[in-house]
């Protein structure tokens, strides 16, 4: 089975002591591909770092970049932050601009000051998705009017990924109807999760995309045992894989091969 993992933070330093290994073993578990993706300015290099680091190693899935400026992170973002985003844009081979969005999730950021500055790096950057034609990696948190309103009011037309999809029916047919896939992460292995479990079923498997966004989202059953289970790293993406196709009822090949397309689609990748 191809699994792509299309949203993981595999360049933080939960894993520098060993991602060779773990890539390895991501490999050996069927993952052959997985996106980097960026959050803070002051992680570009370690992001470019572990692409090209992963890009040199053999048996390891391969590796796709995608920075960004995350919208959790707004009080430390600067204007010049976006200058150097363009930079990776420019001299690096970029798959899509991402993680990037709104989110409201803490009081903080809903203060009118800080959910304008979100709305502003947001759309700065999908201006630079547009002008590199790239596809955007959405992270967004009781958000999604305001998201789905400044795609449309941007004429934004590259598509992508919603990902760790957190929203409603509705919302999930509004973002599709925009050209973006829905990112499914280890949420879909929590029988609580009857929202993302109505969503999936809903929309149907042609919209539908898996990540593990490690280190954070363990699926359930990596919650417990021991210290190793519990860190979430692309290994786990079969589980993934594996609960989502019991929630649609389908053989998990025929899943994951859909899946595969699906990745394929919305980062533009032929």
């Amino acid at each position: 089975m191809h699994l792509f993992d299309t949203h993981t933070h595999f360049d933080v330093a939960d894993f520098d002591e060993d991602r060779q290994q773990l890539a390895l073993n991501a490999k050996k578990a069927g993952v052959d591909a997985l996106v980097l993706i960026g959050f803070l300015q002051s992680r570009f290099d370690e992001l470019v770092q572990t692409h090209h680091q992963l890009k040199s190693w053999e048996n390891v899935p391969t590796s796709y970049l995608a920075p960004g400026l995350h919208p959790f992170y707004i009080e430390q973002h600067q204007p010049d932050h976006l200058s150097n985003l363009e930079q990776i844009l420019q001299q690096q081979d970029c798959v899509a601009v991402g993680e990037i969005g709104l989110d409201t999730f803490l009081k903080e950021h809903k203060q009118p000051d800080v959910y304008a500055k979100q709305k502003q790096y947001f759309a700065h950057q999908l201006e630079l998705a547009t002008q590199y034609q790239k596809p955007v990696l959405l992270h967004i948190r009781k958000a999604h009017g305001d998201v789905l309103a400044i795609l449309k009011a941007q004429k934004f037309k590259l598509g992508g990924i919603a990902h760790a999809f957190s929203g409603g029916v509705e919302e999930a047919k509004g973002l599709i109807k925009l050209g973006f896939k829905i990112g499914v992460t280890g949420q879909i292995t929590n029988p609580n999760a009857k929202k993302l479990h109505t969503v999936v079923q809903a929309i149907g498997t042609e919209h539908l995309v898996i990540e593990t966004d490690c280190p954070d989202m363990t699926p359930l059953c990596c919650q417990t045992s021991t210290e190793q289970r519990t860190r979430n790293t692309p290994v786990n993406l079969p589980y993934v894989l594996q609960s989502l196709a019991e929630n649609l009822n389908m053989p998990e090949s025929d899943l994951a091969e859909l899946l595969w397309k699906n990745s394929l689609t919305a980062l533009k990748l032929s």
